[in-house]
């Protein structure tokens, strides 16, 4: 088990959650408790969903952990468009009271990001992943096996961060990057991966075991 310590309120959300305090006890102060009830109840709201609170990360050399919180809304074969290969993905989906930050789902090598502009059609929607704001993160793990995690926009979320870069060592579990209001996480894997999630299931990330990898991979490619 590795337990990785970060801010309970995620650092993308200080910001925020101090404009919305200030409003809110100016509101009160200035106009009244009444008037700046709204005003506090955007401050639980922004305080909610940059909340990022402690995760236990279970020992699983060949699992891949669920990079985001939220609920499993695709589940199967695919082609992996980054690495040009046919693959298996899970979907996650995160609304507004999940937590986004999000983790790496495996431990490994950073070969390759990618970061492509686009529309925001609402997450759910199986276009989303193709259409749009997306950043995929290409991890190969020690036993060459190749992962793509892809952060992708949703309706309302209007930015991706990523806070890894080609060359680097991930850790599993370890808190990678956060995606503000709202998204979709998908998770490319090598075709002969086993899924250890179902359709719909809610899932957490850093803790639930969303597949395992092949414990021998040849490792891919892009190209």
């Amino acid at each position: 088990m590795t337990r990785f310590h970060y801010p309970l309120l995620a650092r993308e959300g200080w910001v925020h959650t101090a404009l919305a305090v200030g409003a809110a006890a100016l509101v009160h102060y200035y106009v009244g408790a009444l008037p700046a009830i709204p005003f506090w109840i955007a401050v639980v709201f922004t305080v909610q969903f940059f909340r990022d609170p402690p995760r236990t990360i279970p020992a699983a050399p060949l699992g891949v952990l669920c990079p985001a919180d939220g609920r499993v809304i695709s589940l199967g074969d695919a082609y992996d468009p980054y690495l040009k290969r046919p693959a298996k993905r899970v979907s996650i989906f995160m609304n507004a009271f999940n937590v986004h930050s999000n983790r790496m789902p495996t431990e490994g090598r950073v070969m390759e990001i990618w970061y492509h502009a686009g529309k925001f059609f609402n997450a759910a929607l199986e276009k989303a992943s193709e259409s749009n704001e997306r950043n995929a993160v290409w991890v190969r793990t020690d036993e060459g096996a190749d992962v793509v995690v892809v952060q992708v926009a949703g309706l309302i979320a209007r930015r991706i961060l990523c806070y890894v870069k080609p060359g680097d060592r991930a850790a599993q579990g370890e808190r990678y990057g956060f995606i503000r209001f709202g998204s979709r996480v998908d998770v490319y894997l090598p075709p002969d991966s086993r899924f250890r999630t179902a359709l719909g299931d809610r899932v957490q990330g850093g803790t639930t075991l969303i597949a395992e990898l092949p414990g021998r991979a040849t490792a891919g490619g892009a190209g």
